[in-house]
């Protein structure tokens, strides 16, 4: 059956969204969120089986956590609201700061979390102003061009405009590189890998671009350790890791090793803290050149350790591994449920490792303490986009107290956790001579 907002060719898709942007354009900001309301309403019918459609297509995580996030990016991701403006009044002058749209933007998707960073992008981008053309990665075509379907077919309902959000019915690194160069093109939204980000830096356009990541978490002595354990493994597992936030390595503080060992153990953790056992893992989830495996990424921790011929009883939600710190488990975004646990003498040795590990990506970090001081220093020194003190990764973008979500982290860019103004031009406008009741 053929779906609303699919083309065929990047030249029949953005002539169509160029139209479509023709005509959003002369909406005012209620009409815009008077779209975005329906599709959320729209949406929230659609949650179980985008998820189902997600983990079928991409073999990646698992239901349950694709159908949270989903629900979360359509009821939490900022609208109009997120677009504030500002006013200065002088003696003479008055000037006024406001967001406008860009005009078409080409967002980019990752395989890891394709449903829930289209919505969140989408959303944000509508509130912005923006037309879209989604170009998803090749692995979740299909349930991409199911939710394109849902979006265009939703916003023609509402307000008449056809074709507002597009996609292609295959792609290609081809037809993608074509779209980010057309001069139609105002704006690149680019969540996922280092090497599409690489290519649209050089696309002289406004790029918002995401980049590598490997999150690394401290816990000290002086941590709560339980709490520490139930955070970690509940951002680890979620999804089986494969969202770019969520921990990836810990270092811990000798001293606490143990008792940190058994805290995770009770938290359901396969733990693997022998030579033997981790260089069974090693020969599975790494090529021959010491990178991730990309046939595990997102799989369950059943079957890592069947393929491992680890033995195990029972049901883990995680691996976590002994390795030392130059280890590729540390070193290396696995996107699996595996987290590497790499020992430090003292909190500077801890801080320092950390430092070496996250490898200057400014993307997430985090750290467990009860000493504030080390807080703020852990904070200071990491310079990540996200950091999380004494909390799981998944609060840094927004999973708890009703928070904004953002799925798109523009570490390459600098952005960080974005939403609508991120997506506009913020303009300044001067009035001179005119307004000024003070």
């Amino acid at each position: 059956m053929n779906k609303r907002a699919v083309f065929d060719t990047v030249c029949d898709a953005i002539d169509a969204v160029k139209s479509s942007f023709q005509l959003y354009r002369k909406l005012g900001i209620s009409d815009r969120e008077e779209i975005i309301q329906e599709l959320r309403k729209e949406l929230l019918n659609h949650v179980d089986e985008l998820a189902q459609k997600s983990y079928e297509e991409t073999c990646m995580g698992n239901v349950v956590s694709k159908i949270e996030k989903i629900k979360l990016s359509i009821e939490r991701t900022p609208g109009t609201e997120d677009l504030v403006s500002e006013v200065l009044t002088k003696d003479k002058v008055m000037t006024l700061y406001e967001y406008s749209a860009f005009g078409i933007a080409c967002a980019i998707m990752p395989s890891t979390n394709p449903v829930a960073t289209v919505i969140n992008n989408v959303i944000g981008l509508l509130a912005s102003g923006n037309a879209v053309i989604l170009c998803p990665h090749p692995r979740a075509i299909e349930v991409t061009k199911y939710l394109t379907d849902i979006i265009a077919t939703t916003i023609l309902r509402i307000s008449g405009i056809d074709n507002l959000v597009t996609t292609l019915s295959e792609v290609s690194i081809k037809n993608i590189s074509e779209i980010m160069h057309h001069p139609d093109v105002n704006l690149l939204v680019v969540t996922g890998g280092s090497d599409i980000a690489r290519a649209a830096n050089k696309c002289d356009k406004k790029v918002i671009s995401a980049g590598a990541a490997n999150p690394t978490f401290i816990v000290d002595e002086t941590a709560d350790l339980d709490k520490a354990a139930s955070c970690i493994v509940k951002g680890a597992s979620f999804d089986n890791n494969i969202l770019c936030v969520t921990e990836k390595n810990i270092v811990i503080v000798e001293s606490v090793y143990d008792k940190f060992k058994i805290a995770l153990e009770k938290e359901g953790v396969f733990y693997v803290d022998t030579v033997e056992d981790m260089l069974k893992l090693s020969k599975v989830l790494l090529t021959e050149d010491l990178k991730p495996n990309k046939f595990f990424g997102g799989k369950d921790v059943k079957e890592i350790l069947k393929f491992a011929g680890i033995e195990s009883n029972g049901d883990y939600k995680l691996i976590a591994v002994d390795v030392p710190k130059i280890h590729p488990f540390a070193t290396e975004e696995l996107l699996m449920p595996v987290v590497a646990i790499v020992k430090a003498k003292n909190f500077d040795d801890a801080l320092e490792t950390s430092l070496n590990l996250e490898q200057g990506l400014h993307h997430t970090a985090g750290i467990y303490s009860n000493i504030i001081e080390r807080l703020n220093i852990a904070a200071k020194q990491m310079q990540t986009s996200i950091f999380v003190k004494n909390g799981c990764s998944l609060e840094g973008i927004g999973f708890s107290d009703n928070n904004p979500v953002s799925f798109t982290i523009a570490n390459k860019t600098g952005e960080g956790s974005t939403s609508a103004r991120n997506f506009a031009r913020k303009r300044r406008c001067a009035l001179v001579d005119a307004f000024s009741i003070r």
